[in-house]
């Protein structure tokens, strides 16, 4: 690909390399308008980044697919390479529920491994070069295609607010409401109980509240963020390199490699973070 095939030619004009790297972080965006559903000039927040759904619910279904043709077909004598890759992917995520996870809960690991997998997945698509897709579509007529939807900041926030409604909901069901409530308002300064000092006990309490609040809070936020970030600069990075036209090619194998580790890593972190956020939930002590 030379340079002009990067600056790509929409509308009668060739690109700027603003106006390129502008397009390809573009979603393809649907919402209502006036009554009627309109394309690629939303504002507001309901709409929806056609894109990051369409691709995340493929490469989940891809996932579910692929596991479940190795898991039917499995046998227990010498396995074939899909069989084995799925294995060590089971034992490695095994591993890591068993060392992270201090309860007793059998949604903890079929739920890291889906987190695991699905992440991966999706951070995956980063490796395509970034105009092969948005190309083909827009040779049918879409003028806004991202394939990577880890690098869409709705859907990082989205599965962290699961994993943050999973928190909650088992912090009320092992530790009660009132050991959850016990949770913000006691730790980490206890108030005093007695003399005159309990006058301050309300201040403490408040104190206590707010910043287990933020920390309870900051868990979503964090998760997501940090996800997206990596994703997005990595895409980012892919992008400004496919504008060197064909001197882009030995970055572009380098960075891809590099990458690789990104991807892995970023997948890794998300699930691991999710496995301790719900140890801690399962934990009376914390």
């Amino acid at each position: 690909m030379d340079e002009s095939d990067a600056l790509e030619h929409t509308g009668g004009h060739e690109q700027t390399a603003t106006e390129y790297i502008g397009h390809h972080l573009t979603n393809l965006q649907v919402c209502r308008a006036d009554g009627q559903w309109v394309w690629n000039h939303c504002e507001g927040f309901w709409t929806l980044n056609v894109d990051s759904m369409f691709f995340s619910v493929l490469l989940g279904g891809i996932f579910i697919w692929l596991f479940g043709k190795v898991a039917k077909s499995a046998t227990s004598g010498k396995p074939g390479k899909l069989q084995t890759v799925i294995e060590m992917i089971v034992g490695f995520v095994d591993t890591s529920v068993k060392d992270a996870f201090h309860g007793h809960n059998k949604l903890i690991a079929p739920l890291s491994l889906t987190i695991f997998v699905w992440v991966f997945l999706m951070n995956l698509m980063d490796l395509i070069p970034v105009d092969w897709l948005p190309m083909t579509a827009a040779a049918v007529g879409v003028e806004y295609l991202k394939v990577v939807p880890t690098t869409d900041v709705n859907v990082t926030f989205a599965m962290s607010l699961s994993v943050f409604v999973l928190v909650i909901y088992y912090s009320i069901k092992n530790k009660g409401f009132g050991g959850f409530t016990r949770e913000l308002t006691m730790h980490p300064i206890a108030p005093p109980t007695k003399g005159v000092a309990i006058v301050a006990a309300p201040l403490i309490i408040a104190f206590n509240f707010i910043l287990e609040g933020v920390a309870l809070l900051a868990k979503p936020v964090s998760l997501s963020l940090r996800l997206f970030g990596n994703m997005y600069a990595g895409e980012l990075i892919f992008i400004l390199i496919a504008l060197l036209g064909i001197y882009q090619l030995p970055l572009h194998f380098g960075w891809a490699v590099f990458h690789i580790l990104i991807i892995t890593l970023q997948a890794f972190i998300f699930m691991m973070l999710t496995i301790v956020y719900l140890s801690q939930a399962h934990d009376h002590e914390h």
